[in-house]
């Protein structure tokens, strides 16, 4: 059982599959389920802080090497499904292998269907692509690794991150040159526009430092960046093979949402919490969670101090700090609070910072908290201030 937890999101998946396939109402239907079975259960099941032994280890990195086909597979229908091509040598290996007519499948499905297919592969991609692909390029010594981890990523066409989140946000978290470092009271819509531009703008300055030192040119293969792009585009081109301009464009759509959601999570991960510069990272500069659902899907990133404490950990290595900050609520609880609810996430997460600024804050980043209460906007926090 302890292995075939992390098999959640394969599982997940699987049934996804079948669902693309069963028509009308299906896609709006899945959506609510799937959201409410991760929020209701990180409320109801009983809280993961257990830090288990294992020896089949392949059993662990299985199911994110499966997660790339299988994401990949249901993210080409989903565009087939909102494009508007004929029939075409896609619908007949549908049609030959699995005796299903899917062009009669896409014409059944409403404007719900099509919206809330659009937000689920935008949460897939997130969770079955992202934090996968977060948890492999961490891995650098491993080249398969870095290879499945990067495809991944491929998915949001977020190839900075490898570069940006590993070299950059792992040494600046807490501080205002991190990128995904949320201030008190910061808007979540600019901040998500604002993250995404700086983190692919570091991840070209770290590529080409690195780049300049090994003396390759920038117009190269060896490019991180570049071969990135490329990656990203080729699951498009084949997208457009299969539902056309309009399918390619809903896929880009999708990476969209992703990478969205990646800026959401990394919202809430850190939101509010300073550092003095020069200062190590400690387990109070991120926000951690041991809800159970949450945990299993995301790979243990809900972990999140044990992760900034030692990147190089395996997901099934990291530690539960119960004495560590913790977030309110589960992470897609989280998610759809800050994004849809952002008045009533920053009061929710003004208690919170109240309380970090008492129990975990040293000195001097109580100073750096006062200036951002006073600056927040947020009523609790502007009253809280210490002098």
């Amino acid at each position: 059982m302890k292995y075939l937890k992390y098999y959640i999101s394969t599982i997940t998946l699987i049934i996804a599959f079948h669902v693309c396939f069963l028509g009308e109402y299906y896609p709006t239907i899945f959506f609510f389920c799937f959201s409410l079975f991760i929020i209701l259960g990180d409320l109801v099941v009983r809280e993961d802080s257990a830090e288990q032994q294992y020896s089949k280890l392949y059993l662990l990195n299985l199911p994110m090497y499966l997660n790339f086909p299988l994401l990949t597979i249901i993210l080409l229908i989903s565009a087939f499904m909102l494009g508007d091509v004929p029939q075409n040598a896609f619908t007949n290996i549908i049609s030959t292998y699995l005796n299903i007519n899917i062009l009669e499948v896409r014409d059944s499905l409403n404007i719900y269907d099509s919206i809330f297919l659009v937000a689920q592969m935008g949460l897939f991609i997130g969770i079955m692509g992202t934090v996968p692909g977060h948890e492999l390029v961490h891995r650098k010594k491993s080249k398969f690794d870095m290879f499945m981890g990067n495809w991944l990523l491929a998915l949001s066409w977020d190839c900075a991150f490898a570069l940006e989140h590993v070299h950059g946000h792992h040494k600046n978290v807490g501080l205002p040159s991190d990128p995904a470092t949320a201030r008190r009271g910061e808007n979540i819509y600019s901040f998500i526009v604002k993250a995404t531009f700086k983190e692919h703008r570091d991840a070209w300055k770290i590529e080409l430092d690195q780049m300049k030192r090994r003396n390759i040119p920038l117009l190269s293969m060896r490019n991180k960046m570049i071969l990135g792009y490329l990656r990203s585009a080729s699951i498009i081109i084949l997208a457009f093979f299969i539902g056309g301009l309009k399918g390619a464009l809903f896929f880009l759509l999708f990476s969209f949402i992703a990478k969205a959601l990646l800026e959401v999570i990394n919202f809430s991960e850190h939101y509010g919490l300073v550092r003095v510069q020069g200062e190590p990272v400690m387990p109070h500069h991120s926000w951690n969670s041991n809800s159970t659902l949450s945990s299993t899907y995301l790979y243990n990133v809900t972990r999140h101090s044990s992760h900034h404490e030692k990147a190089n950990l395996k997901y099934w290595e990291l530690r539960s700090y119960q004495d560590a900050p913790m977030m309110p609520q589960g992470y897609l609880a989280m998610l759809y609070m800050a994004l849809f609810l952002p008045n009533y996430f920053h009061k929710v997460m003004a208690k919170k910072l109240i309380d970090w600024d008492k129990r975990f804050a040293t000195d001097k980043e109580r100073v750096l908290a006062a200036k951002q209460n006073k600056n927040s906007g947020i009523p609790a926090l502007m009253e809280s201030i210490i002098s």
